[in-house]
């Protein structure tokens, strides 16, 4: 007999307890802020819970302000990357870690 939520089989389970890095990840998500709608798809599907709301101090003309990734927590699992690319805008690049310290000037360990 199936059960009642058979049908959630192709969503990941959530982890009981967010976990940190483990070691420095290959790649960093980057959001596109420009191209972000703020519809926080992507927040509840991370497994280190390292992506938030921009603050509100950041963009005082928009409605619904867009997400960010804490970098210095960032694993680059590239979850947040699938889950945006096809649920919404395809707002979050992943970028390899090199390029991304270069780029921002940001030592990632």
């Amino acid at each position: 007999m199936a059960k009642k939520f058979d049908h959630y089989k192709g969503i990941p389970d959530l982890p009981e307890k967010p976990r940190g890095k483990r070691s420095r990840p290959k790649v960093m998500a980057v959001v596109d802020e420009d191209n972000c709608t703020g519809c926080k798809a992507c927040v509840p599907f991370c497994p280190v819970d390292c992506i938030e709301t921009v603050s509100s101090d950041k963009y005082d003309d928009t409605p619904i302000p867009p997400v960010q990734v804490r970098w210095n927590e960032c694993i680059g699992c590239q979850i947040c990357h699938k889950v945006c690319k096809k649920l919404t805008w395809d707002s979050i690049r992943m970028i390899p870690t090199d390029v991304f310290e270069e780029k921002y000037n940001i030592k990632i360990d």
